[in-house]
């Protein structure tokens, strides 16, 4: 029985050594299991490349896959899973904020049954009161906005059976939301509490904006709450100046005390204004994201791979495709579809 065990990397090189030691000394401790630790590099500028390249000489079980340039993290956890070839594959990232010593546990609840094993942050050490207020809020606002239920104070960390990766790798939208991918795949599902500890060195790369970017990008795809919000601020605003106007014929026919005012004028034009361009920005999010999918460019590009050669001379009978197979299927799945009644 083979797992993987993906690990997506930017600018990691002072945490690798201590990552890779707990992970071999956590999986070789799983009786009856061999594994692959696939470690992808997403466009590092620090000394993570050669890092890498030196635990793969020393490791056969390493694998190496390093991105033309830095995609971003969930594509980098996407290219991962393209090149993961186990019967389950788990998702960690480098930083040791979710430890590697939960993962056994994650592999006997497969062990009885269930296709995902996600763990759930019972406390996060090392976060500012700001990080902690904001992240909870934006699950559960996600969770709120999103017609599949997203299980809340969940990251990426995750053990998933082969079919949910077979799931995964079938989806190809650009702007990737993997946690939620995971949870619209149904499947056998599961919940793990853990303590999440502090990064063990380097600093974050999901800062407020990016962050705030992540949560645009999680809303957007998994939720079209925004765009009903506008056309219902729309029918508000037009009751709102519906009210308006009958009030102003009332005051006009009514009463001597019409007096010509610029004030509610310039409020309700500015008010109106507001909404209006507040309503083009929602479209605009969903329409650049349509812009993106119709490209149909690759999700990503591979600089350098290794430790691939060994792993595809010991398989067993070739069941799954091989990298180069993968990828091929990969640019295959994303050519345009001809319309139809084309010849």
């Amino acid at each position: 029985m083979l797992l993987s065990v993906v690990v997506p990397c930017y600018n990691e090189q002072e945490v690798l050594p201590e990552t890779h030691r707990r992970l071999v000394g956590v999986l070789s401790a799983i009786p009856g299991v061999t594994f692959e630790l696939l470690y992808v590099d997403d466009g590092s500028a620090d000394g993570t490349p050669a890092r890498l390249a030196q635990l793969q000489a020393d490791d056969p079980r390493v694998r190496t896959v390093r991105l033309s340039r830095n995609f971003g993290h969930q594509i980098a956890v996407t290219a991962g899973l393209e090149h993961a070839s186990g019967d389950a594959v788990v998702l960690i990232d480098a930083d040791l904020q979710d430890p590697p010593e939960v993962i056994p546990e994650m592999f006997a609840r497969w062990r009885e049954g269930f296709e995902v094993v996600y763990g759930v942050r019972t406390r996060r050490a090392g976060e500012t009161q700001f990080k902690l207020f904001t992240a909870k809020a934006f699950y559960r606002l996600i969770n709120w906005l999103s017609e599949v239920p997203i299980p809340l104070d969940t990251g990426d960390f995750r053990l998933m059976d082969r079919k949910v990766v077979e799931a995964l790798k079938a989806m190809p939208e650009r702007a990737r939301f993997v946690r939620g991918m995971v949870s619209w795949t149904g499947f056998r599902q599961c919940a793990l509490p853990y303590s999440r500890a502090a990064r063990f060195a380097g600093e974050t790369k999901y800062p407020f904006w990016k962050m705030v970017r992540f949560a645009v990008a999680a809303i957007s795809s998994f939720s079209v709450a925004p765009l009903k919000l506008a056309m219902w601020t729309g029918f508000a605003t037009s009751g709102l100046a519906l009210v308006g106007v009958v009030y102003a014929m009332l005051v006009r026919l009514f009463t001597n005390d019409w007096v010509p005012g610029w004030a509610g004028l310039f409020v309700a034009v500015l008010f109106l204004g507001g909404v209006q361009l507040i309503s083009l920005g929602i479209l605009g999010e969903y329409i650049g994201r349509i812009y993106d999918e119709v490209k149909r460019r690759p999700l990503f590009l591979v600089a350098e791979r290794r430790g691939f050669e060994a792993a595809a001379a010991t398989s067993n009978g070739g069941e799954r495709p091989s990298v180069r197979d993968a990828v091929v299927v990969e640019h295959r799945r994303i050519e345009p579809t001809p319309a139809v009644g084309a010849r």
